[in-house]
């Protein structure tokens, strides 16, 4: 059985700060190397790298430079705030972002005045004073073109549960993107949305059965349609699964097995959803044994589910539930 793009020769493109891939391009010359990154991702994706400080023209080493909050205003300038970089950076983000259409996700490096996602120290002007409530200019204008865009930073991705949410945002990110381009039709959205139903009921049931509803108004405009069905998708998935939503989706599954198990089969598998939902061994265990039920009991609807491989298996990442 193939995970979802496994089958596919094209690479999914993942934006990348540029000093977590080693380049030297940190205020001090130095750099911020990702282990992960460099030595585990790449295999799995192209990584386009940006660093916005160094695009327009700031030499290594530098002057640092940080956010600074004037009235209502941040601007970002040099911790002397000498020095100005708010409009250039501004327009360099705004430029280059639209030029980013071809990403599935990016891996933002954290607390950077440009590239930091989320609890950025912002200082107040003409001290040493700061609070973590800011975002990066460039984050913040890659979070506005793109909204449903899968965004994580590095060091977050060391939190197991986050670190396969993010993944698995992306390959499907990927996935509707690219039937997207191929030209969108009800009967591709009805056949994505049957692919998707297990994911998206261990994330989010709720959101299961409406963005049903979505795909079956058939009146709609396909393009509102398509839009609205991806806005829907990518929020639900970006909640965390549960254990309890988990083990729902995988009695939901074992249901199709029941006329064609052994007794022995089922008692077996019964217990491997059991002992998950108790927390005594992970989600791999149940979905590996119905994984090795289905080539001895093939069914075209549940080998179609993108729940039973949402990525490739050797990124390692159903150990963290």
């Amino acid at each position: 059985m193939l995970t979802i793009n496994e089958s596919e020769n094209e690479s999914i493109k993942i934006g990348i700060s540029a000093c977590l891939l080693g380049e030297k391009v940190r205020f001090d010359g130095g750099h911020k190397n990702s282990k992960y990154c460099q030595q585990q991702l790449t295999n799995f994706f192209d990584f386009v790298p940006v660093c916005p400080e160094v695009a327009i023209g700031l030499g290594t080493p530098r002057a640092s430079i940080r956010l600074v909050q004037e009235q209502h205003r941040i601007f970002v300038r040099t911790g002397d705030e000498q020095h100005d970089y708010t409009g250039q950076l501004q327009a360099f983000s705004e430029a280059k972002v639209s030029q980013l259409q071809q990403l599935s996700g990016y891996i933002l490096c954290a607390k950077s005045p440009t590239c930091g996602m989320e609890r950025v120290t912002v200082y107040k002007s003409g001290t040493n004073q700061g609070s973590k409530i800011g975002i990066g200019i460039f984050a913040q204008e890659l979070m506005k073109q793109y909204p449903l865009l899968p965004v994580e930073e590095e060091g977050r991705l060391n939190d197991l549960v986050i670190k396969e949410n993010f993944f698995t945002r992306v390959y499907a990110y990927h996935d509707f993107s690219t039937m997207q381009q191929s030209g969108l039709t009800i009967q591709k959205l009805v056949q994505f949305h049957s692919r998707y139903k297990y994911l998206l009921m261990a994330h989010h049931p709720v959101s299961y059965r409406q963005l049903g509803q979505l795909v079956a108004d058939r009146e709609q405009a396909i393009a509102d349609n398509g839009n609205q069905y991806f806005t829907g998708f990518m929020a639900a998935l970006k909640r965390k699964a549960s254990r309890k939503n988990h083990t729902s989706t995988l009695q939901h599954i074992q249901g199709y097995f029941k006329k064609y198990l052994t007794p022995q089969q089922k008692a077996e598998l019964t217990e491997a959803v059991l002992k998950y939902h108790q927390g005594l061994q992970p989600l791999l265990v149940p979905i590996t044994l119905i994984n090795h039920y289905l080539k001895e009991y093939p069914n075209a609807y549940i080998e179609q589910q993108v729940y039973l491989n949402p990525h490739p298996e050797s990124l390692r990442l159903r150990y963290a539930y």
